[in-house]
């Protein structure tokens, strides 16, 4: 095993030129990918109605046609599900990454070709390794095996030769087989569907394996975790798998969760590293052991543009290009790739902290956020204001939402906070003025509104009991894979339904 992890981990270093090479020239290959794109579409339906073969730049690509969205491109989707071809893309296409993003009712089928597994998802998880590895030369990941959760739905078939599942369904039933040497536990035990019962497999058959790395998103992972510790009568992972070494989260802000894992894996060896991957394609990777940035992935099949969040709602939104944008600004990123999803706006905003290279974070949705009131608070208000709300009173917090709450008469609006802990605020009090204070800090819009409380009075936070988001996504049909607590919302659905839930009614 020693001698196999020395070879892996040498082959993977040998990606790192690579990298470096679009690092270096970051336009250039972006405008690669462009003609590359264009030109392998051209004879496609979308690239003859929207002439393909007479688009010369990028200029004249942003002005062919409109942003879209999945419901624009949904009645082309749907027709390549029942087994059309060439239609958005010139490729064979059967597989369909299931997403929903959120605890929404509707769900979407992503289309994944044969070139987005390979040159993208696949890519991106062998790069992964590799800046891992280059981070890291001493490391043993390939001496045992990577824990992978997988989703909540497995491969279900549309037609003869069309399937969808979950993302990571998707891609572990086309994980080439060196790949699958080092995963556990078997897939089909990964791939059942109902979540409790996989748990419960999971945690009985890993307990004894010699797992190196965990791989998935924070919130299922504890909850398996937390399963283990139950099974074993341990305090910590590291007693289970003391040979874990790394764990590879993303889908949500693991600012919530990094107190609680190191709970969990208390060892200052452990590595964290977040990743970008999307049903609509892999866009980063954490290149920095002591940065929580992502490398933005240039060479994966993927043409951005990127859109300032004030111009989101414009008639005709004007996007930027990679060369244009500007630190520490908000974008909606829209994106073009070899599945055939062409100027589509994955739903993610995004923010540059660097421009060489080009590094950026997550920073939200584009519809989750709340500014009821004029006050713009975005995802990443709140993360930073929870942290260190935490930090200033010892609480660990597990799930949050949040909401507006309306004028009531002559009373002021204000937000209104349900909040499971881990661990509970030594003063709760003092934990709901930090996290006002921190809003008002970091956001100049939500400080305005709360000027006298004359638009927005103190948040109001309601205590959840452990295990209420939990049940409340199970209520939903919502547990695993890529299905997660919707953190803001501009309206009051969210929280209404799970505040009933806490008052003991069916929702």
């Amino acid at each position: 095993m020693t001698f196999i992890n020395s070879l892996v981990t040498w082959i993977m270093k040998k990606r790192m030129h690579q990298i470096e090479l679009f690092i270096k020239y970051p336009n250039e290959v972006q405008e690669e990918w462009f003609e590359n794109l264009i030109t392998s579409a051209e004879n496609t339906e979308w690239g003859k109605k929207y002439g393909y073969k007479n688009i010369e730049n990028a200029d004249d690509f942003r002005q062919r046609f409109p942003i879209q969205t999945y419901d624009t491109l949904k009645p082309y989707i749907e027709r390549m599900m029942k087994g059309e071809q060439n239609v958005l893309w010139p490729s064979e296409i059967k597989w369909f990454a299931k997403s929903s993003g959120t605890t929404s009712d509707r769900s979407k089928f992503i289309p994944v070709s044969e070139e987005a597994m390979e040159e993208c998802h696949f890519k991106g998880g062998k790069d992964m390794i590799t800046l891992y590895c280059n981070n890291r030369p001493e490391a043993k990941l390939f001496t045992g095996k990577t824990l992978v959760l997988g989703g909540s739905h497995q491969i279900n078939q549309l037609n003869t030769d069309s399937y969808y599942g979950d993302l990571s369904a998707v891609l572990l039933k086309n994980l080439p087989l060196w790949a699958e040497f080092y995963r556990t536990p078997e897939l089909a035990i990964t791939l059942i569907e109902d979540y409790e019962e996989k748990i419960e497999k999971i945690a009985n058959i890993t307990k004894l394996v010699n797992v190196t790395a965990i791989s998935g998103v924070p919130t299922w992972n504890i909850v398996l975790a937390k399963r283990l510790l139950e099974l074993t009568g341990k305090d910590n992972l590291l007693e289970i798998w003391p040979n874990l070494e790394l764990y590879v989260h993303g889908a949500v802000s693991f600012t919530p969760y990094r107190d609680h894992f190191k709970k969990l894996a208390p060892s200052d060896a452990m590595y964290y590293m977040e990743t970008y991957n999307a049903s609509e394609g892999f866009f980063g990777i954490q290149d920095e052991s002591d940065s929580e940035e992502m490398l933005l992935m240039l060479d994966y099949g993927v043409f951005y543009e990127f859109l300032p969040i004030e111009n989101l709602f414009d008639d005709d939104p004007k996007t930027l290009l990679l060369h244009e944008v500007e630190i520490g600004k908000n974008y909606a990123l829209i994106i073009s790739t070899n599945s055939g999803l062409w100027r589509y706006m994955i739903g993610d905003t995004v923010q540059f902290t660097s421009l060489s290279p080009f590094r950026i974070r997550i920073t939200g949705r584009t519809k989750h956020f709340i500014n009821a009131f004029g006050e713009e608070v975005i995802i990443d208000n709140s993360e930073r204001a929870l942290k260190e709300a935490c930090t200033q009173t010892g609480a660990i917090i597990r799930e949050y939402t949040a909401a507006p709450l309306y004028f009531d008469g002559s009373k002021a609006g204000g937000h209104e906070w349900i909040i499971e802990f881990e661990k509970k605020p030594v003063e709760f009090e003092r934990f709901v003025d930090l996290l006002d204070e921190t809003l008002r800090k970091i956001n100049s819009d939500y400080d305005a509104k709360r000027f006298r409380d004359m638009a927005l009075k103190r948040p109001t936070v309601h205590l959840a009991a452990d295990g209420t988001f939990y049940k409340w996504l199970k209520q939903k049909g919502k547990l695993g894979g890529q299905h997660k607590v919707p953190r803001l919302a501009n309206n009051r659905e969210y929280v209404d339904s799970i505040l009933m839930l806490m008052k003991g009614v069916m929702v």
